[in-house]
């Protein structure tokens, strides 16, 4: 279908405001313009019960939670921003939102970001959060027998490969990966990115230096550890929501995901939104699809916890 009227709208004022490439000279401006635009288009943040920085044994993580309830299911939630410009500050409003709708404790983790700290630094973050958190939900009042692992584009490549890993170290057992827009590939060459590489939010240039920066270390970029939709097996993984975007220059590798999940027996649901863009379930306030792709996200959660 035609690009969303709501999506046009902000392309068209993302494509008018130009600015620099995205590259290593302007790092921090990519950074401060991802908080600014979050700001403006996510909303108002909702109100939860409680939030709380910790130390998860040397990463740091912000808990959310939804009301003074104890024994509530907990959702580790990794933000996007291509391993490279996001924050837990940036998706603060994101956290609340699926806190809110799953019903459930975020905690949302603040992993190194590239180029300062290329792979695997966010990956071993983010894979230590998800044990710590395993193992010391008790302390903020969580169930540890009902864990799920959430993130959205690069925060879902990265939530995507602790679920295989989570597999095949036995624990923690995952009740959901909801995976949205992911990052699965690093084949910028699919229909979606010569259909969608320029003009719609996020663009393929960007993407390469994405990828350029978290492999910066000379790591391969073909390991599935950075490319999840080239592991070898993914049978026995924990049931997955994969969400995509019809203009999105990822759409194609997240369904190619959700397909191969599929095909190995995995539950899966794949729910594209037609007439979106990247990133638009972080933009509720701008997109109403944004507010929909949410209200599914914490929907699948709950079911998954079996709180529904």
């Amino acid at each position: 279908m035609p690009l969303h009227p709501q999506a046009q709208v902000l392309c068209d004022l993302v494509n008018a405001a130009g600015g620099p490439p995205a590259g290593d000279a302007t790092l921090q401006q990519s950074r401060d313009g991802l908080a600014l635009l979050y700001a403006s288009a996510c909303g108002e943040p909702e109100a939860v019960y409680a939030v709380g920085d910790l130390d998860a044994d040397g990463v740091p993580v912000r808990v959310y939670r939804p009301s003074a309830d104890d024994g509530l299911p907990v959702v580790v939630f990794l933000h996007g921003g291509g391993w490279t410009i996001g924050s837990v500050d940036v998706y603060d409003p994101f956290a609340r939102a699926i806190a809110n709708r799953a019903l459930a404790t975020v905690v949302s983790v603040e992993y190194r970001l590239a180029p300062e700290h290329p792979f695997p630094a966010a990956l071993d973050d983010c894979w230590h959060a998800l044990r710590w958190v395993a193992t010391h939900a008790e302390q903020f009042e969580a169930d540890p027998s009902r864990v799920a692992i959430a993130g959205d584009s690069a925060g879902g490549n990265l939530a995507a490969v602790c679920a295989l890993l989570a597999r095949d170290a036995g624990a923690p057992a995952l009740a959901l990966q909801a995976l949205i827009y992911p990052v699965t590939d690093t084949d910028l060459t699919t229909t979606s990115y010569v259909e969608n590489g320029k003009g719609y939010f996020l663009e393929a240039s960007t993407m390469r230096w994405f990828v350029d920066c978290y492999t910066r270390n000379g790591a391969d970029a073909t390991d599935w550890r950075i490319a999840p939709l080239r592991a070898p097996d993914l049978a026995g993984v924990a049931p997955a929501l994969v969400i995509t975007a019809e203009y999105d220059p990822l759409r194609d590798e997240g369904e190619a995901y959700a397909r191969r999940l599929a095909a190995a027996g995995v539950p899966t649901e794949l729910r594209r939104f037609d007439g979106m863009i990247h990133a638009f379930a972080a933009l509720p306030a701008a997109l109403d699809d944004g507010r929909a792709a949410l209200d599914i996200v914490g929907t699948a959660l709950r079911r998954a916890f079996g709180t529904l």
